[in-house]
């Protein structure tokens, strides 16, 4: 005991608390160019903004007592999970109320704010409850982390799916994301509904390596396309453009999908051993 103590870097269930933190924070940016494009017109707009500025550093307070005290660390992440929980699914209603309440047709999901957007914090509450709830030397663990990053990969195809089709994927290269996730999707599934091998376990990390690079290159993509914008400002470019955050879900989602896998490989080690 005393040995995996010394090797806290090692233990999957704080590399899971870092990604639920980070992410949250980096929501920030996302929240602060996604409501640029009507200038924040709606006060309500500003209260993601602001949590996702507040609360990693909650999160960081609660930290410390994760092994000492751990009902303060376990408070925090209830608290800050349960507000992602609710601000994530609330603002998928608002997202759908901006459009697709008046005429429900798929036409009006897809010219609607992206409703699929707000449900990262909604995951990442999700996340951060079950961290919380479920032993992480547990194969159950594994497969929470596993069905998180699915259900990512779920929400990663149908928001590249009605972005793209904003412009009737007018370059078939806009068709790469929506296989990608549906590949991902396949793979991922396996593990949460029969036992399978270590060399499966590797092929299913090979594929999260490849969809991260899928997810770079898109943002590349997305990039440059907004650095040769119409607009003199490179800032009203990347506002109004290509989001450029949006394929960096593909290599986020990967290293969710990474630790899940790792922990169910060292679950066989031990289980041969």
């Amino acid at each position: 005991m005393v040995a995996e103590d010394r090797r806290w870097w090692l233990d999957p269930q704080l590399w899971v608390e870092l990604f639920a933190l980070v992410n949250i924070g980096f929501l920030t940016f996302d929240i602060y160019l996604a409501h640029s494009v009507n200038q924040f017109r709606v006060r309500a707009e500003y209260i993601p903004l602001f949590f996702s500025a507040i609360a990693p550093f909650a999160l960081l307070v609660g930290l410390p007592f994760r092994n000492r005290r751990r009902g303060v660390w376990k408070n925090v992440g209830y608290l800050v999970g349960w507000l992602a929980i609710l601000i994530g699914l609330t603002g998928m209603v608002l997202h759908l109320d901006s459009h697709f309440f008046y005429e429900r047709t798929l036409r009006s999901l897809a010219y609607s704010a992206p409703f699929a957007a707000p449900l990262a914090y909604t995951g990442l509450g999700f996340l951060l409850v079950m961290n919380r709830m479920v032993p992480s030397r547990t194969l159950e663990w594994a497969q929470w982390v596993l069905l998180f990053t699915l259900g990512g990969f779920i929400g990663n195809f149908i928001f590249s799916l009605m972005d793209h089709a904003e412009n009737g994927f007018f370059f078939p290269l806009e068709w790469v994301p929506v296989v990608a996730s549906a590949v991902a999707i396949g793979f991922l599934a396996v593990p949460l509904v029969t036992r399978i091998s270590r060399p499966f376990i590797d092929l299913c990390a090979a594929v999260l390596i490849l969809e991260a690079g899928i997810g770079l290159w898109g943002f590349v993509l997305h990039a440059s396309a907004n650095l040769r914008g119409p607009s003199i400002h490179a800032f009203d470019n990347f506002v109004y453009g290509a989001p450029p955050m949006a394929p960096l879900l593909f290599p986020n989602l990967m290293v969710l999908g990474i630790i899940g896998l790792w922990r169910m490989r060292e679950l066989q080690a031990e289980i041969r051993n």
